[in-house]
Parts: structure tokens; sequence; C-alpha cells
């Protein structure tokens, strides 16, 4: 069968991404996506090999997003001020892209060379941001793994609607970052970190 003339694969891609950013990442499979494009769930073999390659598609689509995101907070920053800048563009893609922020934080087959060097370019500009704080080789990553867990575990609160009193949020995060920084800081300065 002969793929569908004016769908391809950036077509199909754009129709997922929209999907799992309106219902989550579980919403799409063949069938849903199938439906959305007003064709028959088989026509997708032209484009993707199963629902696994799609996931996988829209992995690589986010974290080339993310790293985009990133490449545009670093120049020109260090300290305090990247790290904040860094942690918002963050939020503001997991805000702005739920879905595809979803898929990015699945670990990927070690085997698929291509979504872990992905993977592997936006955690080396992660480690450029905590680098400026002095800290390289196991204590830039210890710092990188908890920079990420301080803002993956905002995100999914926020996400699940689990911040419930009206403060401001944006607030809140800022709070948080900075104190993530303060803690940074004292464990350098106590040597904590090498």
């Amino acid at each position: 069968m002969s793929p569908r003339i004016g769908l391809d694969r950036a077509t199909l891609l754009q129709a997922a991404t929209e999907m799992a950013d309106e219902h989550g990442l579980e919403s799409v499979t063949l069938a849903s996506l199938a439906q959305k494009l007003k064709i028959r769930s088989p026509s997708l073999y032209n484009h993707v090999n199963g629902l696994p390659d799609l996931r996988r598609e829209l992995a690589l689509s986010g974290l080339a997003k993310m790293e985009a995101r990133f490449k545009t907070v670093l120049p020109g920053a260090s300290g305090d001020e990247v790290l904040h800048a860094f942690s918002r563009a963050y939020l503001d893609f997991a805000r702005q892209h739920p879905g595809l922020y979803e898929a990015v934080q699945r670990a990927p087959d070690p085997e698929d060379l291509e979504l872990s060097e992905a993977g592997g370019r936006v955690v080396s500009l992660v480690v450029r941001v905590i680098e400026t704080y002095g800290l390289n080789g196991d204590a830039a990553i210890h710092a990188v793994r908890g920079i990420r867990s301080v803002l993956h575990g905002f995100v999914s609160i926020e996400r699940q609607g689990g911040f419930g009193m009206p403060l401001d949020l944006d607030v809140t995060f800022r709070l948080l970052v900075d104190t993530f920084i303060a803690g940074i800081k004292t464990l350098r300065a106590q040597d904590r970190l090498d």
C-alpha cells in the first residue's frame, strides 16, 4: 500500500505530538492517531514501525526541542543566572509540551544509539550549567541528578494538580531553585561534592 498523498512522517509526528500534549502520552495509540488523521491504522506502517517506533520518534523530537531550548539559555550567562534560566526553560518546556516531556523521561534502550546520543547531548548541556559552579566529573553528575530530580518533582506535582494552595507557583519554583543553588554552594564550600 502506498502512503497517502499529503501524509508524511513529519505530519504524522506533529499529530502524535498534539495528541500527547493534549491528552498524555498513553493516549497516543496507532488507532487514535489514525482516527485523528482520518486514515486506516495499517496506513501508519508506511511511516512508522508500530507504536514503540512512534513513541521513540516522540522522544527524539522532545529531546531535540529541549536541546534547542537549553542552548538558548547558555550563552552569556553563568552561575545562578544560568541555572535559573535553565530551570525556567525546563519548566516551560514541560508546561508547553507535557506529552513530549513524558516521552523523554523514559530510559532509552541501551542499544538505541540515536536516542542515547540525543539524551546525552541534553545531559551535556546541563553539565555545562553545573560546571559554572566549579563542579566537574562525578560531582557535576551528582549535581545534574539533583537538579533533574528537583525540577522533575516540581513538574510532576504541578501536572497532577498537587499544588492546591492559592500561592504563585512561579514564586515557589524560584525559591526551590534558590534552595538548590544554596545547597550546591554550601556543599562545594565544604568540599563534599568532590
